[in-house]
């Protein structure tokens, strides 16, 4: 006698209603039905009324805003979970004040620590290392700076890295460029186990602030092909947390090398893609640009790739059809990508090059000559809102390293008009799992001329999202019917439309206008995120909704 197979599970049915939904199927909508991972139906409170019955699990809104769930565009998965249970130092404003928090750190290992940033202090000279040994009592140390450019290492570390006489080493505290790589590499040998701890804490932080998705942007300066390994493992539907899309910034010189590269990674990846640096960062002025710092006179930051070099991988990843990227923040790293692009273009057909989708991340420094060509190559460019937000102002880091410059930074409404594809996210641990801060971010940008919508900027953070990772799934970032019911719930003070300019948003509240409405955004505090569901699974609840 043979036994029969088990009967499959039935497929959970809810009803979420009594709220507000943001759904493109109806403006007005105030409940949806999510059948298994599906979304089946999005209506009015009536018409829940009238399909409610004792198979489906309720679930009452109470007001709150049901919409869909955000992608982060650019994530490093596993340093956002040392951020958050390491050293954290935003808050220090001297070097005594980082040194007593060195002191004080309760870790029996290495001190590992992000945030500080000395263009904040009033005294903006760095401890040494040897200070900083002193007040690790012997402990190795690496702090990363806010941008993670750069880094402060203690004497014990420097020496256990050999950072003596590599690129980026003046003998100071601070290292950049390959001395850095060698020091962060060198704090980073953790077994697999505490990976995956730091992720897992990672991956909690996001889904209780709403992200259904994270690109991870690994690399092979930042961490091991072991790390991206756990960190695309996620993904194998065991627990439930946010997708991750991964990427690996790796160079290749030719097709070939390429698919060696791939191949050898032992985990799918989306493209060669992400935190391969062209440049580096305006906050440790490495960003390279056409003209020199203001307050740095004769520095102009660095170039890590040639064009030759970027041409070849663009080509490569082109001929693979997969994505292509690079990080690229100054006018002139810029540049340096879009010759390369053109290089590219030329040895394998413009065609290709546009068809591959390639991603440029941060693009903070572009011009309009420059955003016209990468619309041509219909490069996605991966922005950070935040990063305007918290420097971008009159008196703050980007002024202070580039003088009228900073108003042609992260141009996001020069990128709408002309048609660049643009997406967002946090670069965390850069910024913080805030997605609510970053929608505000492009709203109230610190250039009145490059704000953009609330809606525009949800859209960059949503749908937009999963499009620049070429998502297999086209209805995903959207409540329709048919779409994954990936979404997140808020508690919300007021919904409104968000705009720049006063006539489009006097007429876009008009209920004919058929506008979906989003939280008001000018009140002091973010929504608060009461649940976050992926493909119909719960990542997070608050419990402040009941069955």
């Amino acid at each position: 006698m043979t036994n029969s197979p088990a009967a499959p599970a039935p497929r959970k049915v809810t009803l979420y209603r009594n709220g507000s939904v943001y759904t493109a199927a109806d403006p007005f909508a105030t409940a949806m039905l999510v059948d298994g991972d599906t979304v089946v139906w999005v209506g009015s409170e009536q018409a829940a009324t009238s399909i409610a019955d004792s198979s489906m699990e309720v679930i009452d809104l109470q007001g709150a805003l049901l919409a869909p769930g955000f992608v982060d565009s650019h994530v490093h998965v596993t340093e956002t979970g040392i951020a958050l249970d390491g050293l954290q130092l935003a808050g220090v404003r001297s070097a005594t004040e980082l040194l007593d928090a060195v002191a004080a750190s309760p870790a029996k290992g290495a001190v590992l620590g992000h945030g500080w940033d000395e263009s904040t202090w009033a005294d903006p000279t760095l401890p040494s290392r040897d200070e900083i040994e002193r007040a690790a009592g012997g402990r190795q140390v690496y702090l990363s700076r806010v941008d993670v450019h750069s880094a402060l290492v203690s004497s014990s570390l420097a020496a256990s890295a050999g950072l003596d006489g590599l690129d980026g080493d003046a003998g100071g505290s601070q290292v950049k460029r390959g001395a850095h790589t060698a020091a962060r590499r060198t704090a980073r040998q953790l077994p697999a186990d505490a990976l995956r701890s730091y992720q897992r804490r990672a991956l909690a932080e996001a889904a209780a602030n709403g992200y259904v998705a994270l690109a991870e942007m690994a690399a092979p300066h930042i961490g091991s092909v072991e790390d991206l390994q756990l960190a695309a493992g996620w993904n194998d539907g065991r627990d439930a947390v946010p997708e991750i899309l991964p990427y690996w910034g790796e160079l290749a010189t030719s097709q070939e090398h390429a698919r060696s590269i791939l191949d050898g990674l032992g985990v799918s990846v989306l493209g060669l893609a992400g935190d391969l640096n062209i440049d580096g960062s305006i906050g440790s002025r490495t960003a390279s640009l056409r003209e020199d710092y203001a307050d740095a006179p004769g520095e102009r930051g660095n170039l890590y790739l040639s064009v030759a070099e970027a041409a070849a991988h663009l080509a490569a990843c082109s001929l693979l059809g997969i994505q292509a990227g690079f990080h690229v923040i100054g006018d002139a790293g810029l540049d340096a990508a879009l010759d390369a692009l053109d290089l590219a273009a030329a040895e394998v057909g413009e065609q290709r090059v546009r068809a591959a989708g390639h991603r440029f991340e941060h693009v903070e420094l572009a011009d309009a000559a420059a955003i016209g060509r990468l619309a041509r190559y219909s490069v996605t460019v991966s922005a950070q809102p935040v990063f305007d937000a918290l420097w971008g102002g009159g008196d703050s880091l980007y002024q202070q390293r580039l003088g009228s410059r900073r108003l042609g930074m992260n141009p996001f409404a020069s990128f709408y008009a002309a048609g660049v594809p643009i997406c967002f996210g946090s670069d965390s641990p850069v910024t913080p799992l805030r997605p609510w801060s970053s929608v505000r971010a492009c709203l109230q940008h610190t250039n009145p001329a490059e704000q953009i919508s609330a809606r525009a900027a949800f859209l960059g953070h949503t749908r937009a999202g999963w499009r620049a990772a070429r998502y297999p799934n086209p209805m995903a970032g959207q409540l329709v019917p048919g779409a994954p019911a990936s979404f997140a719930v808020w508690e919300v003070e007021e919904l409104m439309v968000q705009v720049a300019d006063g006539r489009v948003q006097s007429w876009s509240t008009d209920p004919r206008a058929r506008t979906p409405l989003l939280p008001a955004l000018d009140t002091g505090k973010d929504p608060a995120c009461l649940l976050t569901v992926r493909d119909g699974q719960e990542l997070y609840a608050s419990g402040a909704l009941g069955g």
